[in-house]
């Protein structure tokens, strides 16, 4: 009996069947854990890779905009009433509100 556990075989193999014994029931969430993890690394190693190709050609303009519009200049206007107010004379506070005095 002291010879039978001498051999790495023989280790190896009583602890397969130990592990599906009493792991079964967990080892599909282990393995789609593993596969969620390999996916992770692996996107994220494509995306290390894609962020120095990405950098050059967003700095250079690929194309010329269309020049932005200038903004219109600041003027002076003159309050007026307005006339659907109520203010029929023409004189008024600048209010709108068409109240006389």
């Amino acid at each position: 009996m002291g010879r039978l556990f001498e051999s790495p075989w023989a280790i190896t193999i009583i602890i397969i069947v130990v592990l599906l014994l009493f792991a079964a029931p967990k080892l599909p969430g282990m393995a789609r854990s593993l596969g969620q993890s390999m996916r992770i690394i692996k996107s994220e190693v494509k995306e290390m890779k894609n962020d120095g190709k990405d950098e050059k050609p967003a700095a250079a303009p690929s194309a010329s905009p269309a020049p932005a519009p200038a903004p219109e200049a600041p003027f002076e206007g003159k309050i007026v009433n307005n006339p659907t107010q109520g203010n029929t004379t023409g004189e008024g506070t600048g209010t709108g509100t068409g109240a006389q005095s």
